[in-house]
């Protein structure tokens, strides 16, 4: 039963710490227009969303005899699908507003800068927490969140670089590639991570 109020209580800290985000760089986007922070905007909103539809089946699924073993596989394969599908539209979306960028003035990036250098330490310790409560109690959603966490936290070092350098070294082709390829790689890891999460679950129905 704690293992279980434990990872309530972290998926409810997710909701929580992964709401401003979305907020603080979808208002850095009035003054800036780097690409990778418009692609970083996409993808925190999308994430938010899967993070919200996990706690709720969480705790659905966690609630003793609310509902039957089949029922809680499906709800939990239904969530976990849902995560995965909002990886791959948030990393779709991003090819498309890289493809569709300029090299033109980026404008003020410190608010996106400031969101991903905390979202490296804060998923790195997320990623930690929900990889130890798998272990502990293994949960088909707290596996999922470890992976998904996992991957904010190496995309969140991903931005952080490509941010920097159009900080530093603002209109020139050194920060303009590095903003380009930085949102390309983000979205090509988080269309990996959510198919490979997709096909996971589809797999698992197929074997049964």
């Amino acid at each position: 039963m704690s293992e279980k109020k434990s990872g309530t209580k972290t998926l409810l800290m997710s909701v929580v710490m992964s709401s401003p985000g979305p907020l603080v760089v979808g208002l850095g986007l009035l003054s800036g227009r780097s690409s990778t922070q418009i692609a970083d905007f996409v993808r925190r909103s999308a994430e938010l969303l899967a993070i919200i539809m996990s706690f709720v089946i969480y705790k659905l699924t966690t609630k003793g005899n609310v509902c039957d073993e089949n029922k809680k596989k499906k709800l939990e394969k239904g969530s976990n699908i849902f995560v995965g599908a909002m990886m791959c539209l948030g990393g779709a979306l991003m090819v498309l507003l890289t493809l569709m960028s300029d090299n033109e003035d980026k404008g003020n990036v410190i608010p996106g800068l400031a969101i991903a250098v905390m979202g490296v330490i804060a998923n790195s310790l997320f990623w930690r927490k929900y990889t130890l409560l798998n272990k502990t109690e293994p949960n088909a959603i707290l596996m999922v969140q470890a992976r998904l966490y996992r991957a904010k936290t190496l995309v969140d070092s991903c931005v952080t670089v490509a941010l920097l350098s159009v900080l530093i070294a603002p209109e020139t082709a050194v920060s303009y590639w590095l903003d380009f390829a930085g949102s390309l790689i983000v979205a090509t890891y988080l269309v990996w991570c959510g198919v490979r999460t997709i096909y996971e679950e589809i797999r698992k129905t197929m074997t049964k």
